[in-house]
């Protein structure tokens, strides 16, 4: 949201609010903000310069991408080069400490790119190398190749996931991450922001970049049945509707921690409740029966 959205000002004021409430691990990415007039890197010119302001970098874990920017596409050697010393100045930082190939390159051979990454976490210039948007053939390939020929081991996978978005992820994936002892660090936590309950059958939320998008995706009979759960937890608990979908998410096998958006503290406050929430296993077993789909009802879990 950062540059989009939220404005520089506004951008400090939830960073500011998420580090006071113990926050410190943030995902950007170098192609964020490519289809604003500030452009791409946006997103992390704001972040490094909330960093520079409050002195704070030794205490934020950052991790940002490479791969989806219309100025650097792809996971060539070039590419990558490039990317990682934009990322380095716009952030402000000697290095990354998690970063992404942000979706895979068929045209770019696996062991340029790993190859690649390697020599940055040589140099200091990334501490960790992770994977976003992969297939289970192409992870498990890249997992077994960078394990056999010394070159970067991915350690995490970013994937869509949500109560709404199960059948990619649930199934090989999950089961690859579990075997690799991959963290899952889904984005999409809140489903574009369907999770949060702002979209109503009848009702008209307030227009944004993506709510003809998300209405369209999710405003439909199995969605509503997945709100009204939602929404009976929520009242029973005393917590905001995204505070438990962002609970069962990271309630899941293999997931680490979801990645969600705020655009004001408030509104932070109610994400950050997911934190402490413990879902019962009824009310774990309610969500995943209403929100499951059928091609997946029989999928094994690790």
């Amino acid at each position: 949201m950062f540059g989009w959205t939220l404005d520089e000002e506004h951008a400090f004021q939830v960073l500011d609010a998420y580090a006071q409430a113990g926050g410190n691990f943030i995902d950007t990415a170098d192609s964020y903000g490519h289809w604003t007039p500030a452009g791409a890197g946006v997103s992390e010119r704001i972040i490094g310069r909330w960093m520079a302001a409050r002195g704070n970098r030794d205490q934020i874990v950052i991790a940002t991408k490479v791969g989806s920017s219309p100025e650097r596409p792809g996971l060539s050697e070039g590419a990558i080069r490039a990317a990682i010393e934009g990322s380095l100045q716009r952030l402000g930082v000697e290095r990354v400490d998690l970063y992404y190939a942000h979706r895979d390159d068929p045209d770019t051979p696996l062991p340029e790119t790993l190859a690649t990454l390697q020599s940055l976490i040589d140099a200091g210039s990334v501490r960790y190398a992770a994977a976003s948007n992969y297939t289970p053939g192409r992870l498990r390939e890249a997992l077994a190749l960078g394990e056999r020929e010394g070159m970067a081991s991915y350690v995490a996978l970013q994937p869509e996931y949500n109560l709404l978005e199960r059948d990619s992820y649930e199934g090989e994936l999950m089961q690859v991450c579990a075997g690799a002892g991959l963290a899952c660090l889904p984005y999409y936590g809140l489903a574009r922001g369907f999770l949060s309950g702002k979209y109503r059958a009848g009702e008209q939320p307030r227009d944004s970049p993506r709510a003809a998008d998300v209405r369209e995706r999710y405003l439909n009979e199995r969605g509503l049945a997945v709100l009204e759960r939602l929404d009976a937890i929520a009242g029973a608990r005393g917590v905001a509707v995204a505070a438990v979908a962002l609970a069962w998410l990271r309630m899941q096998p293999t997931v680490v921690a979801p990645i969600a958006s705020a655009t004001s503290p408030a509104q932070l406050r109610e994400l950050l409740d997911s934190v402490a929430l413990e879902l019962s296993g009824d009310e774990l077993a309610e969500l995943d029966a209403v929100s499951r789909p059928r091609a997946v009802a029989a999928a094994p879990r690790p």
